[in-house]
């Protein structure tokens, strides 16, 4: 797989992680940013994903995935024993959030957290206009069938590290487009114009 298969958010993410590294990748679906990262940066990886049949497309790539909820699996790893822990697009879907987090900070040193913005304009405008639960391209559900349990922006994360004492290392947001293949940095009013954000954080500083 090359960078060019990737989503443009995971090549983003891809592009953050050190050659080399250890990896937990939590939530890792069929497993393409670690197949990646394995391939093409020669890191160590591990996955946690609950379902089975993706599981088994990781295990098809080669890759040491077992199945499980991340919120108990990861608390079988010893601290830092990883370099990363990538948590993409899975952390609306957490019914515990802030445990998940911090959890993901005490096994790895630095952690990787990408997630729709739900501050995004369309999704303003059209609670808004319409008074009703958004849907959009990239949050395509209806109220009564989302797997998306938290409402979360691009803000509200940078508030939340923050408050939790995590250190931003670095963060973008972004758009996409063509089935989420292609897009753009958004740098100017990001809690407003972007679709997604993504955050680097490190440890708290001692």
């Amino acid at each position: 797989m090359d960078n060019n298969n990737l989503r443009y958010d995971l090549k983003i993410i891809a592009s953050w992680i050190e050659p080399g590294s250890r990896i937990l990748g939590l939530g890792c679906g069929e497993g393409e940013l670690l197949y990646y990262l394995k391939k093409e940066k020669n890191v160590t990886e591990r996955g946690i994903e609950i379902k089975e049949s993706k599981v088994a497309a990781c295990i098809e790539k080669g890759l040491s995935v077992l199945q499980g909820d991340i919120n108990e699996e990861v608390e079988d790893y010893p601290d830092d024993a990883f370099d990363y822990a990538i948590c993409s697009q899975t952390l609306q879907q957490v019914y515990e959030p802030s445990r998940l987090i911090q959890s993901m900070m005490r096994v790895a040193k630095k952690g990787v957290v990408s997630f729709p913005n739900f501050g995004h304009y369309k999704v303003r405008l059209q609670l808004l206009l319409k008074g009703r639960a958004p849907v959009t391209k990239e949050l395509p559900y209806e109220w009564y069938n989302t797997p998306n349990i938290r409402v979360l922006s691009f803000n509200d994360f940078g508030n939340f590290a923050n408050s939790m004492g995590f250190k931003i290392l670095k963060k973008a947001a972004i758009n996409t487009k063509n089935n989420n293949q292609d897009g753009n940095m958004v740098n100017y009013l990001p809690n407003l114009f972007a679709t997604y954000g993504m955050v680097l954080l490190g440890k708290e500083q001692i």
